[in-house]
């Protein structure tokens, strides 16, 4: 295992002799820090320790204790699972230990070990004062001390026991979380002979692999790697957790600068704008909205005005939901931990996390984004995930967002929405299936109105509540189900299409048996004889429908004939003359007149009484009398 440690503390309190003392390695590397005696950079030394889960590399992270090297403190304890406190006991508590251990619980360390060093230049109950009045500060801003030992780098006291806790407290932390992608913030740029440009820092999130595509942020490019160390030692992949120098083809160390951040390609974004949980520091002042900051993120400092969005005025102590407008573009992962400093005069004043990465500028006391950036504030990247998936609904949202709120890569955000089942289209918009399925349904509704079709933008126009991404993934949906036809940009139901097949085929039919009743005159077929079954009986209704054919039922043998119009026309006026002269006609004497059986003739003289051509009295018709 390897877990890294950063040194903190108030100037001149040991540290760098501290370090040398549990590790041997000096730490102080610069010719000015030599002269003036005091660590002005990052210094860098590790030692190795047995524990309960196996042997672990500590790497230690010497941090400037000077009030003027805070962003260089900062930058160092980006990524640290544990910290170590010195205070020297013949000094004791002074302003930037205070400021440190802010420092250190805004940026979430896990444990704090505390040393107390010179301690062989006081009384041991000087020293156990200090020990304690350390202690209550940490515990004041909500650190878990995980020791406190005192030491003497001089008469090497402690130094044993001190390696023991730092080991113990690194144990007791978790490596560095996989989010599914690397995350290298730069601490240190140099050039190495015969190797070109090299940079260090403390890798986060996810493994990194000489083969893996990787681009400079802010800014997206694109950077080849040569080879990666740890500690000396060549490695093809290295993890969260560990201290790595990574050897950079293409590109010139004038081209880097402490601040810049190694990434998988494009899985960032520059962005301006970020909404963050922030949290006052309880000793600082009021922090108005529209505050002008120094914003610490990984090894990156950039000026930035404070949009507080619930309130005016952050009180000390308290926790807001804000915005930061940066001065320049920055590209930070969700979740990432930062912090505030007050330009003038300097001091830190509040911290937190990055909720949205690459947020737009929101409306102040919004009820919804507050409700939104509260909830996700402490929520993990499943239940950030899951939250997205469920406000976007049928609009859906893209994979790309769903990892950026989640700041996890995207493979890892599709990993974690399940058993949850989503939809995830040929454009990667993901959506619920309890919300795509709907605009699935909806989509046929609206176009059978349109036998013809519509185009699709014309498609989209009508389902406003269904983002243009879903609705394409319906319609190929729809398509693969036969239920959907494309043809020249438009789409149709393809049960319109086989309707007008169909209706063709009976148009074809009905014609053919129109003539056959045409055909058959008065004695025309029966319509079971023509087309059985119920395609018999949608061919007649056709028929009756257009006025081709009339229905003529027989009531008493419960059956009913077709007739052609022509034929019953002609019925008419063979029968008229005949009809106006009393008494009379019997169906017989009907049926004689046009040449046809009683079969026949009591269906058609029963539609002439039903359409008032004939009037029945008794068993004998007359010609009615119309108005």
């Amino acid at each position: 295992m390897r877990r890294v440690v950063g040194i903190i503390g108030h100037v001149d309190h040991g540290k760098t002799a501290l370090v040398r003392a549990l590790t041997g390695m000096e730490t102080d590397r610069l010719e000015e820090e030599k002269r003036r005696g005091i660590s002005i950079a990052l210094g860098f030394a590790h030692f190795r320790a047995a524990t309960a889960a196996g042997e672990t590399i500590i790497d230690l992270v010497d941090m400037p204790g000077h009030e003027r090297f805070i962003r260089t403190m900062v930058s160092g304890a980006t990524g640290m699972a544990a910290a170590l406190l010195v205070v020297a006991a013949n000094e004791g508590i002074k302003p930037q230990t205070l400021e440190h251990l802010d420092i250190a619980a805004l940026l979430g360390v896990a444990q704090l070990v505390i040393a107390i060093s010179k301690a062989d230049l006081v009384p041991a109950a000087q020293a156990e004062t200090i020990a304690a009045q350390a202690a209550e500060h940490a515990e004041e801003r909500g650190l878990t001390i995980a020791a406190s030992v005192a030491t003497s780098a001089t008469s090497g006291q402690g130094i044993a026991a001190l390696r023991g806790a730092l080991a113990a407290a690194s144990g007791m932390t978790e490596a560095g979380g996989d989010d599914g992608f690397p995350y290298l913030p730069i601490d240190r740029v140099f050039s190495m002979q015969g190797h070109g440009t090299v940079v260090t820092g403390t890798l986060r999130r996810g493994p990194l692999s000489v083969s893996d595509e990787i681009a400079l942020f802010p800014g997206n490019r694109a950077v080849r790697l040569r080879g990666l160390q740890v500690h000396g030692a060549r490695l093809s992949t290295v993890q969260p957790g560990q201290r790595v120098a990574a050897n950079l083809r293409d590109i010139e160390p004038g081209e880097l600068h402490r601040g810049a951040a190694l990434s998988a390609r494009s899985l960032l974004t520059d962005c301006l704008w970020l909404s963050v949980s922030l949290n006052a520091v309880a000793s600082a002042p009021p922090l108005p909205t529209s505050a002008r900051v120094m914003l610490l993120a990984g090894t990156d400092e950039v000026e930035a005005r404070v949009r507080l969005l619930d309130r005016d005025v952050l009180p000390p102590g308290e926790h807001a939901i804000a915005q930061l407008k940066c001065a320049r573009p920055v590209a930070i992962p969700a979740r990432e931990r930062f912090i505030l400093r007050q330009p003038s005069p300097a001091r830190t004043i509040a911290g937190g996390r990055v909720i949205d990465p690459a947020a737009a500028r929101l409306r102040r006391r919004a009820p919804g984004p507050l409700a939104q950036l509260a909830a996700h504030a402490a929520a993990a990247p499943a239940d950030i995930i899951q939250a997205e998936l469920r406000q976007a609904g049928a609009r859906g949202i893209p994979l790309a967002r769903l990892a950026q709120l989640g700041g996890v890569a995207p493979a890892r955000a599709a990993a974690l929405w399940h058993p949850t089942p989503v939809m995830l289209g040929r454009f990667n918009v993901a959506v619920l299936r309890t919300a795509f399925d709907p605009v699935a349904a909806a989509i046929p509704r609206v176009l059978a109105p349109h036998p013809q079709g519509l185009p699709r933008d014309h498609l989209a126009a009508l389902l406003p509540w269904a983002g243009p991404a879903i609705i394409e993934d319906a319609v190929a949906a729809l398509i693969r189900a036969g239920v959907l036809l494309s043809a020249a940009g438009a789409v149709r139901l393809h049960v319109a299409e086989r309707e007008h097949d169909r209706a063709a085929t009976e148009s074809a039919e009905a014609r053919h048996l129109a003539e056959m009743l045409r055909q058959g005159g008065l004695t025309p077929p029966s319509p079971e004889a023509l087309a059985p079954g119920p395609q018999g009986r949608r061919l007649a209704n056709i028929l009756v429908r257009d006025g081709v054919a009339i229905r003529a039922p027989d009531k008493v043998q419960k059956r009913e004939l077709l007739f052609h119009v022509e034929a019953v026309e002609l019925a008419k006026r063979r029968l008229a003359p005949l009809l106006t002269q009393a008494p009379g006609l019997l169906v017989s004497e009907a049926g004689a007149a046009l040449g046809i059986s009683r079969k026949y003739c009591v269906p058609l003289l029963e539609y002439l009484d039903t359409i008032g051509f004939t009037r029945r009295t008794a068993d004998r018709r007359m010609l009615a009398i119309r108005k």
